[in-house]
């Protein structure tokens, strides 16, 4: 979708998804990394538990399908080369400090004189501007601040943050698409546009539906971990579920939602023999939880729990699958890649590291367009792999990168 353009990465783990997402639509995305490789190199897990610059799984999975190569933007001369890559891109995405690029002469302002079609995507902690913008951030931070560490955890102990740090993606995500919104605009203007990402906003809307409850109920809602407290009546309703070999989660739903929840599943207890008579009785459709009191809630919770204790993951799975019934089992990672689904969907991909002697197994593209190819084309770059190819897309020859790299200019 994306073959026609180019675009210059210039970002660290703040921004690798940005790139990647752009790579995965068909772009040509070079990696920027400082001369001697971008220190995420050190980020583990490693290939064989070894750690190595050229090992890290964690820039592997963020850098495929990108060329990469090495360049000092702090000098003159890799000031002046980034100048010349840049009249030939489309899109450049960054992830430095507010002012950071500026203060090299490479701000927007100097690089629309250059290209006035590029378009320069900033991921900062806070955006360029605002009393915030010269704070920095750590995942724990941006998801705190973001709000989504207030609802995450047990009302009577400490937040609890995400076990895999996310905020990054959720900015790096909206840096890609604020970068296709102003290709959108530039496709009818021909003028390119800065586009200003703050990862704090991003994380703001993680949890889109705690505004809408405060906005229709003026209720805020707060910390409920596996149980979720109905504010109005104080009934204890269960989102997360012990079953014979772990978790699953399903919501105790009524009204409209209970066709895809207890009407289902009150259907399929009962032709198990499981379901009390009570149970069989309610008319689901109709069935308002706030309405209610919390006994009965509890009493509706008891043989809803022992129906999944004596059920697998898969007996559930495929089960509700069968009855459009929505009960998600909780996978783990070892689950997460043996899972059928994503084995039918083609979703993992086995790409050859000749230097690793093996192949690496990726994740696939998260936007799989039904026209225009797409998908996993490339490895992760080595360090500085294709300086020769792409500087020499710009004129430069062999004994011109010889001196750069002995000036520690690439």
């Amino acid at each position: 979708m994306l073959d026609a353009y180019r675009v210059l990465d210039l970002t660290d783990e703040k921004g690798f998804i940005c790139g990647k997402t752009l790579a995965d639509l068909g772009a040509d995305v070079v990696k920027i990394e400082p001369p001697g490789g971008d220190r995420a190199r050190n980020i583990g897990p490693f290939f064989g538990d070894t750690p190595h610059p050229e090992a890290s799984l964690y820039w592997m999975a963020y850098n495929a399908n990108k060329r990469g190569i090495t360049l000092n933007i702090e000098t003159k001369d890799g000031q002046a080369i980034f100048g010349r890559l840049a009249r030939e891109s489309d899109f450049i995405i960054e992830s430095f400090a507010p002012g950071h690029l500026k203060g090299l002469g490479l701000g927007y302002e100097e690089l629309s004189r250059l290209n006035p079609r590029v378009i320069l995507t900033s991921i900062a902690p806070f955006g360029q501007s605002g009393p915030y913008r010269d704070h920095r951030t750590a995942d724990i931070v941006s998801m705190a601040l973001g709000g989504y560490l207030y609802l995450t955890g047990e009302p009577d102990r400490p937040p609890v943050r995400i076990g895999f740090p996310q905020a990054y993606l959720h900015g790096g995500m909206a840096g890609a698409a604020g970068a296709m919104i102003a290709h959108c605009a530039r496709q009818s203007t021909g003028e390119g546009q800065w586009v200003d990402v703050s990862i704090h906003e991003a994380c703001a809307w993680i949890p889109p539906d705690s505004a809408a409850f405060w906005e229709m109920n003026r209720l805020l809602e707060e910390r409920h971990g596996a149980v979720r407290v109905r504010p109005t009546t104080g009934a204890r309703m269960r989102r997360v579920w012990r079953c014979a070999d772990g978790y699953v989660s399903f919501d105790l739903y009524g009204g409209r939602l209970a066709r895809n929840f207890m009407i289902p599943l009150a259907a399929w207890m009962a032709e198990e023999g499981m379901a009390p008579d009570f149970i069989r009785e309610i008319d689901w459709a109709t069935f308002d939880y706030s309405a209610v009191p919390p006994e009965l809630v509890e009493g509706i919770s008891q043989p809803v729990g022992r129906f999944f204790l004596a059920h697998t993951k898969e007996e559930l799975w495929r089960g509700g699958l069968a009855r459009r019934c929505c009960v998600y089992p909780v996978a783990s990672p070892r689950e997460v890649c043996g899972s059928a689904q994503l084995k039918q969907r083609g979703y993992w991909v086995g790409l050859r590291h000749d230097h690793l002697g093996g192949d690496v197994t990726y994740p696939g593209v998260c936007i799989r367009p039904s026209e225009g190819g797409g998908g996993l084309r490339r490895r992760a770059p080595l360090i500085g792999e294709h300086n020769e190819e792409v500087y020499g897309e710009i004129g430069l020859s062999r004994g011109d990168l010889a001196a750069l790299a002995e000036a520690g200019v690439i």
